[in-house]
């Protein structure tokens, strides 16, 4: 599929804030955050402007922005649908979340429990829009869903360490959240890039016709004389040794160097830490960019077995 800035900055930006917004909301219902005022200015500012910037980078992907509203029409069917109504709905368990703590400096409990919640549920509808696509192998299998989770949880519990440990009134950093969803992150990516590498359940010409008891499907006749619209949304191609060299720049600077600076900063001193989970943030990012590039340029539709593709 072509990967569109866009939609690779929609995932990368929202799932870890809703995922920041989580950890917010389950460590306020556990009782061991305390209400200050500023700490919880710049814990939602961040978790929300970070959500916020990849809800509206979604709409730059779409031919009409301005009808971005009917997708919220069909949420009984389309996951599409229901992940805009989940975005926008925790906005109002954040909201109330954000006035307990800032105007009554008092942690409402109940709310960071239902933002948690609603949070969590969004990343898992937005990773259901992908994994439910049928003619897409690369996104329609068991690794799709596990791996936004602990993508979204690395990314988020390394944004609430920092402003964790950035903040005057001391709250508990989520260095173990960070820890594991960095180790999970990693550990699904490579499962899940072995599933594409080895071919398990790939769609072939002979399947795709329903041929293949004749023998060898091969294409007589191009169905275009140049490339048209399906061929370039759904048959963006890659080379091998491209994809191998993003991968590692994926696994190592998403996952474990950031990984090395959070078990380096348990054992530093305030001020280096600080720097530690810094660079840790950046790394993530740049990370987390490559790996949403590749989840894109990737996968293949079935409808390019029509065009020529071995296998898709």
């Amino acid at each position: 599929m072509h990967p569109a800035l866009s939609v690779i900055l929609f995932t990368s930006a929202s799932g870890g804030g809703y995922a920041m917004l989580a950890l917010l909301g389950l460590f306020g219902a556990g009782g061991v955050l305390s209400p200050d005022p500023l700490s919880g200015w710049v814990a939602f500012i961040w978790a929300l402007g970070m959500v916020t910037f990849g809800l509206l980078s979604s709409t730059l992907h779409l031919g009409h922005p301005e009808r971005a509203w009917r997708a919220f029409s069909q949420w009984r069917s389309s996951w599409l649908s229901r992940e805009g109504v989940l975005s926008v709905f925790t906005f109002l368990p954040a909201g109330i979340y954000a006035i307990g703590w800032l105007v009554f400096e008092d942690i409402w409990r109940w709310a960071g429990a239902l933002l948690s919640v609603s949070a969590i549920a969004t990343i898992c509808a937005t990773a259901m829009i992908y994994a439910s696509l049928k003619p897409i192998r690369a996104w329609n299998n068991l690794w799709t869903l596990p791996g936004y989770l602990a993508m979204g949880l690395a990314s988020g519990a390394l944004w609430f360490t920092l402003w964790a440990e950035l903040m005057p009134v001391p709250h508990k950093p989520a260095y173990d959240f960070a820890a594991v969803g960095l180790v999970a992150s990693a550990a699904i990516k490579l499962f899940y890039w072995h599933f594409l590498d080895s071919g398990a359940r790939a769609a072939t010409a002979e399947s795709a016709t329903g041929l293949g008891s004749f023998g060898k499907v091969r294409m007589l006749t191009a169905p275009h004389t140049e490339e048209n619209y399906l061929l370039k949304e759904m048959g963006f191609r890659i080379a091998r040794k491209h994809a191998q060299k993003l991968r590692r720049i994926a696994l190592f600077s998403g996952f474990l160097l950031p990984l090395a600076a959070v078990l380096a900063a348990l054992l530093t001193t305030h001020l280096v830490d600080l720097v530690l989970l810094a660079v840790a943030v950046v790394l993530n990012a740049i990370g987390t960019i490559t790996e949403r590039w590749l989840f894109f340029a990737e996968a293949k539709h079935t409808v390019t077995l029509y065009y020529g593709a071995e296998r898709a």
